[in-house]
């Protein structure tokens, strides 16, 4: 992100912040829904539900990058064995290898706000596919743990870029009424791909499984000719004549783009005489509440539990007498439907409802496995201990998918004005690398210490989840971005 020049430019643009911001409100009131609906409101409407074939395209060729994303985080549970024995790996080698992944993914992470805004979400996207093939190829030739290892960071680093500018992307270049939808396609991809990476790598050998990554970003590197640059984006460097060709291509030729495109340049103008935000910037009052939103779900959605109720799947459902992989294949299943029924009613139901049901969901497991943990290790109800462990782990996954999972990777890609959307959203996607790190790194400590505890620790954070969305997170659906924003940034 640039530097502001001076002191002054951070005085004035102090002094000025609420009468700079009331701006947009003011000039948007025109496009803001009144109790009954405007003729301004419908026109944008009609405009957003003509065509939109674009739009549908441009997501597909992202979240290709999601499957990809997938693909990565998938790829070390079905080879480990076939790997250590080819290479001759101990288990601390491979351990390196499995964990370089979250690091890589935090380094992407912290870098892909920046470069999403200086070279484009195309580019940002570009740069993450090479990553990637890279990565895959490393793995493919890899002959002892070097190439290994190189090959694994370097796909981390690309899925960290993609878990930021894919969401950014599809929320940029969506209608208001399908964004919710189309944004949440991110998350399903994601789970898609890591189900099918755990089944395939069953058959296939750990270097074929490899190449397989490699489709995904053919994909992405194809498709991105075929698609236009993020409208916003581009208005924001000011290329005014490709940001409204770009609106009309995704909106369709006929659709009537004036007004849309009309609040989205009156915004970002608005924004470009706020100084430029660098890091310390988002701690300022009138960005702070969307930095604590952003944040504060993606705090809340990792330190859940999630990465260590996924790394413990396996035995909770041995322990219960089921088939480890039978169960895994239920549990991936599960997790591909729920995410595509939330897909299904993000728009309709709103963001904070599913959130809401997502963490009680998320507590009344916790609670369930934590009572199957206590009474296996008091020896008590040992033939309902099993059963209460299975039924808390798949509640648990159905729960996360239905809102946790997705909502707040939608929520973050709609709350950041465009000025701090870099530094803001690389914020947020690194807490979301930092807390997985955390969590998997602490998960077997916790369970050594008290097995009913940890899930007592995760039961009481989900509660506090709900609190949260409660009192802090606003509901975003059918709404546009520009609206959105100057209601939380003022």
């Amino acid at each position: 992100m640039g530097d502001m020049n001076t002191k002054q430019d951070v005085e004035r643009g102090e002094v000025n912040a609420q009468e700079e911001i009331v701006e947009p409100l003011i000039q948007g009131q025109k496009y803001l829904p009144d109790e009954g609906g405007s003729g301004s409101e419908d026109r944008m409407d009609q405009s957003s539900k003509k065509h939109p074939w674009m739009v549908y395209l441009s997501t597909f060729v992202a979240v290709c990058g999601s499957y990809e994303f997938g693909c990565c985080a998938g790829y070390s549970s079905p080879t480990q064995t076939a790997i250590t024995e080819d290479l001759g790996l101990s288990l601390a080698e491979y351990s390196v290898f499995g964990s370089l992944l979250t690091f890589g993914a935090m380094i992407g992470a912290i870098t892909s706000g920046p470069i999403a805004d200086l070279i484009g979400r195309k580019g940002a996207m570009r740069v993450s596919s090479a990553f990637c093939v890279a990565g895959w190829l490393s793995i493919y030739f890899a002959k002892g743990a070097l190439a290994l290892d190189i090959g694994r960071l370097a796909t981390g680093y690309g899925m960290g870029v993609f878990s930021y500018v894919v969401p950014v992307f599809i929320a940029e270049i969506a209608p208001k009424n399908l964004r919710g939808a189309l944004t949440t396609l991110n998350q399903l991809m994601i789970c898609t791909a890591v189900s099918v990476s755990f089944i395939i790598g069953t058959v296939l050998t750990w270097r074929v499984l490899a190449l397989t990554g490699l489709v995904p970003c053919a994909i992405v590197l194809f498709g991105l000719f075929l698609i236009p640059e993020s409208p916003r984006w581009l208005a924001k460097k000011g290329r005014v004549k490709e940001f409204e060709a770009a609106l009309q291509r995704l909106r369709g030729q006929d659709a009537d783009i004036s007004l849309e495109a009309a609040e989205i340049q009156d915004y970002i103008e608005t924004l470009q005489r706020l100084p430029k935000a660098k890091i310390l910037d988002l701690f300022q009052r009138r960005y702070l509440p969307s930095v604590i939103i952003g944040v504060g779900l993606m705090f809340f959605q990792q330190f859940g539990g999630i990465n260590g109720i996924c790394f413990y799947t396996s035995n909770i459902f041995e322990s219960a007498g089921f088939s480890s992989s039978i169960g895994t294949i239920i549990y991936a299943i599960l997790q591909v439907i729920v995410t595509a029924i939330g897909a299904a009613l993000i728009d309709k139901a709103g963001r904070k409802p599913l959130l809401l049901a997502s963490a009680s969901g998320l507590v009344v497991s916790c609670l369930l496995s934590g009572l199957s943990f206590y009474f296996k290790s008091h020896e008590l109800a040992l033939e309902a201990a099993p059963v209460l462990a299975v039924t808390g782990i798949l509640l648990y996954i159905g729960s996360f998918s239905i809102g946790m999972g997705a909502v707040p990777w939608v929520v973050m890609s709609e709350i950041f004005p465009i000025n701090i959307k870099g530094v803001a959203g690389s914020l947020s996607t690194l807490m979301n690398w930092f807390g997985a790190w955390a969590i998997s790194y602490t998960f077997n400590y916790l369970m050594s210490w008290s097995s009913y505890g940890t899930f007592i620790i995760y039961a009481v954070i989900n509660a506090l989840a709900i609190v949260f969305v409660i009192k802090v997170v606003p509901e975003t659906k059918g709404r546009t971005l520009e609206q959105i924003q100057a209601a939380i940034n003022t």
